[in-house]
């Protein structure tokens, strides 16, 4: 398939926001591990996905596409911060978002310790393609690293986070 950049009309665009907006505030709130802090990041993603419409590749994951543009958001945000810790008020998830997350259940401190825990280029990849829901070959391009690094980290990423869960869960 030839790629061609393409400009994205504005109904496309808020298809957009409407089809990934859930995915990527559950990539945001993994990386950042604070509800106000992810939906802040989501939304300086869709301002720079916006101001970058033009330069969109057709033949491209459009989820990939804004994907990177998130996490670079959140890299920028981590250069001026210290690295995501856990939740230490459980109440800090009733923020209202936009739209109904079905995983909202699934933010628990204990996640978001473990997460913590594991190294970077790990719970980067794990959260790509496990909460992204990205392919392992759209991490791999996303990341320019080859696929069998992004499947062996992911691989390790999942072992080390059930290891740390399940001490969690014998304590």
């Amino acid at each position: 398939m030839q790629e061609q950049k393409v400009a994205l009309s504005q109904a496309h665009f808020q298809r957009l926001v409407t089809e990934h907006g859930p995915t990527l505030y559950r990539m945001a709130y993994r990386m950042v591990g604070h509800a106000q802090e992810a939906e802040d990041i989501v939304q300086d993603t869709y301002r720079s996905a916006w101001k970058s419409r033009q330069s969109f590749r057709t033949g491209y994951s459009e989820r990939a596409w804004l994907i990177t543009i998130l996490r670079r958001r959140a890299v920028d945000r981590w250069r001026h911060k210290p690295q995501p810790q856990p939740l230490s008020d459980p109440e800090g998830l009733d923020v209202a978002a936009p739209y109904e997350d079905p995983f909202a259940d699934q933010y628990t401190d204990e996640m978001q310790a473990a997460l913590a825990r594991l190294s970077p280029e790990l719970r980067e990849c794990l959260l790509m393609v496990v909460v992204g829901e990205l392919t392992h070959q759209e991490t791999a391009d996303t990341l320019s690293i080859p696929i069998g690094t992004v499947l062996s980290r992911v691989s390790r990423a999942r072992k080390q986070l059930r290891k740390a869960l399940l001490a969690v869960a014998e304590d």
